[in-house]
């Protein structure tokens, strides 16, 4: 079974950096691939989430976040998009949160701040994954940050087209794995 792993804080601002394909380099007899410069990887062979957090815990020269979620669950949550009724604007920013445990949603959909003009509205919640929009603004930042006092787990958040390029590499491995 596949896994996706994503790294919390990593290459942000000159803090906690390292270089996400030399990582997957020497975690190839894992399958790792490498998406995107945020720490996020698929790891194609099967292996216990204990196993893989190890492997990235000592080879990482620092310590974070590491959230681990099934492929079949990224693939579930891809197949069942909500953003469908979100327009697409380049101002607006689609996101999916992963937190490091499955957590009770609060009452959604939710909107931050709370009063005036929003920047960062949480539409859905599905089991570790939280669906939101965000306006492009410094303030987003700050707001994302809350997700974790809010949903009572560490989040690491994603853009939903890094999401879609998971899916891409998920259904490249499965392929493979049919033929």
């Amino acid at each position: 079974m596949s896994h996706v792993v994503l790294l919390r804080g990593v290459n942000v601002g000159g803090h906690r950096t390292f270089r996400p394909a030399q990582l997957a380099a020497k975690l190839r007899h894992l399958g790792a691939v490498n998406i995107g410069a945020a720490g996020t990887f698929v790891v194609r062979q099967a292996t216990s989430r204990a196993q893989l957090r190890a492997e990235f815990a000592r080879r990482l020269p620092f310590d974070t976040h590491i959230m681990i979620c099934a492929g079949r669950d990224v693939a579930a949550v891809l197949s069942n998009d909500c953003f469908a009724r979100v327009p697409i604007r380049p101002d607006i920013v689609r996101f999916v949160s992963v937190l490091s445990r499955a957590s009770r949603a609060p009452k959604l959909p939710m909107q931050f701040p709370p009063r005036g003009p929003w920047m960062l509205k949480v539409l859905a919640c599905d089991r570790q994954f939280i669906f939101g929009v965000y306006r492009r603004h410094m303030k987003a930042i700050g707001y994302l940050g809350s997700l974790d006092r809010v949903f009572g787990a560490a989040a690491t958040t994603r853009n939903w087209n890094t999401f879609a390029a998971i899916a891409k590499v998920l259904a490249a491995g499965n392929a493979g794995h049919r033929s």
